[in-house]
């Protein structure tokens, strides 16, 4: 990427918001990779340099989770900017399109979440149209050239996640255990055939792959002063172009979960496959070093989701059996946790370990001995062998870490303070920088809101980020774990990202933000500050 930014040094402060969630005017219903300039213009006027995404991997077909990925590398052509693409204009734009199509695109650019199924069967068909004018213009071109060039430099993934793709549909979306045995074996010769007799289609599927990427450096190039951090996910899908074509790594009959936790009470089965640590270890993690260089490839750092699976991974029996963790030994389990890391940092990039949840005592020395923060969740961050269990001065939390009020998976704060009894908001008073005039009868309110943002952006972590909705103080959620419904996932801004810059409500929120960034040090904000003092 052309901008550097590091920011495994100094303090930073940014904002948790998934790319789906801040759609412009322009978009089809969903935050789109051309709409990431608009969301860091209003983040640099908030005097903020991060932005913590979700994952943007291709999703599993009618999912809508950014966690069921189908391929640990390709973007979802969900998040393409058709109104960029200069083939969509070639072929009419929006006046090329039947009114019934005009009408239901006017539908989901008005609606208050995202309609994932609309969305993406509006998008097939105008990048079905879009391919179609590309390849009559035949291949003397700078288009087509540039093409040409982006496949065989990804070939290292795309080639065989495009074949993937395109044998996907021909099954009829059937998973490819389920194929003819050739092909789901990987037989070369069922390969060559294969790629011979589906080459249009396993060439669209590039061609998409192109599409987004040339938008997603684009769009990079205009987000100067704001570090883009994305997800990574500590596992695809057994479904996925990976698992198919890395079959020895992967442990179909084993499903990766959770055990009992704050979440759930008998823990949670995802339903993913498990790696099998002996084949990666013959094959020197190459699998897991090509996800790295990927996510290096696309962002300034990256979140590693369930950090603690790379140590330990929870696992069920398929077929039956008590579930149990792999490695068995605490020994084996920090040198390979440790192992893992070391390849994720060696990219070059800022990575952070997300280790909520019910973790070992040795995970968190661990990740700060490789100098990797970890999260401080204020309503999880209390003195739980005191008496009393006070709640952490956010003053005193590790400068190697990232502070914050909460996750995607966690209530907002607003209404995390509104069903806390009046013992426990008691307790959080008592953290210093709360000011008296707060009382713990008092509902939540901008107030509240402040102090709690104030104290966290004076935290001693160098890292700070809120999620989008703990910054304004809204009740809606992201994802209400272990549950499947079609509000998961589908929150969006009440504004589209063109109308930020005009909105009193962001406008004020970015004022107060500056102020507290520079205060505390933080940011772009906090960087000019320091540079006056």
């Amino acid at each position: 990427m052309d901008q550097k930014l590091d920011f495994c040094t100094g303090r930073h402060a940014g904002v948790l918001l998934p790319l789906f969630s801040c759609p412009s005017r322009r978009s089809w219903g969903i935050g789109e990779i051309g709409d990431l300039p608009g969301i860091a213009r209003w983040l640099r006027e908030a005097g903020l340099d991060l932005l913590q995404m979700l994952p943007i991997n291709e999703m599993a077909s009618g999912q809508q989770s950014p966690y069921s990925a189908m391929s640990a590398m390709a973007i979802d052509p969900l998040y393409i900017s058709v109104e960029d693409v200069p083939e969509f204009y070639a072929i009419g734009g929006e006046s090329s399109m039947s009114p019934a199509t005009k009408a239901q695109l006017d539908r989901v650019r008005g609606a208050h979440r995202i309609a994932y199924a609309e969305v993406r069967q509006l998008k097939s068909e105008a990048l079905g149209a879009i391919y179609a004018r590309f390849r009559a213009a035949g291949p003397n071109n700078d288009r087509a050239r540039s093409f040409e060039r982006f496949q065989e430099e990804e070939r290292w993934w795309l080639e065989d996640y495009a074949l993937f793709r395109a044998l996907h549909e021909h099954h009829d979306l059937k998973p490819w255990w389920e194929w003819e045995p050739k092909l789901a074996n990987r037989e070369p010769q069922a390969l060559a055939r294969a790629q011979a007799m589906f080459r249009g289609d396993v060439r669209y599927y590039a061609f998409l792959q192109w599409l987004a990427s040339a938008e997603w450096r684009r769009a990079r190039r205009q987000t100067q002063g704001v570090g883009i951090f994305g997800d990574l996910p500590f596992m695809v899908g057994a479904d996925s172009a990976d698992v198919w074509a890395h079959q020895p790594v992967f442990a179909r009959e084993l499903s990766v979960g959770t055990p009992p936790d704050a979440f759930s009470a008998t823990g949670q089965d995802w339903g993913l496959p498990a790696y099998r640590w002996d084949a990666f270890e013959r094959e020197d993690f190459r699998w897991l070093r090509d996800r790295a260089r990927r996510a290096k490839d696309l962002f300034d750092g990256f979140r590693i989701d369930h950090v603690i699976g790379f140590y330990r991974t929870y696992v069920r029996p398929v077929h039956g059996g008590d579930p149990y963790f792999t490695p068995g030994d605490e020994p084996s389990q920090i040198a390979l946790g440790e192992r893992v890391l070391r390849i994720f940092k060696e990219t070059g990039a800022c990575v952070i370990a997300e280790d909520l949840g019910t973790v070992p005592e040795y995970l968190r020395p661990s990740a700060a001995r490789l100098g990797i923060p970890g999260y401080k969740v204020f309503r999880w961050e209390r003195e739980w062998h005191q008496p009393g269990q006070p709640f952490r001065d956010p003053a005193h939390y590790p400068t190697l870490s990232l502070a914050t009020t909460g996750t995607h998976d966690t209530d907002p704060n607003s209404i995390w303070w509104n069903e806390a009894s009046i013992d426990e908001r008691r307790d959080i008073l008592r953290v210093p920088g709360f000011p008296s005039s707060i009382t713990p009868e008092r509902g939540f309110d901008d107030q509240v809101r402040d102090a709690m943002l104030k104290v966290l952006f004076a935290s001693a972590s160098n890292l700070l980020v809120i999620p989008m909705q703990d910054l304004f103080g809204w009740p809606d959620r992201i994802n209400t774990p272990a549950t499947v419904t079609d509000d998961n996932w589908s929150w969006r801004l009440p504004w589209s990202v063109n109308e930020m810059p005009d909105q009193p409500e962001a406008r004020a929120r970015a004022a107060a933000l500056r102020e507290w960034n520079a205060e505390a040090n933080r940011g772009t904000a906090g960087s000019q500050h320091a540079q006056t003092i």
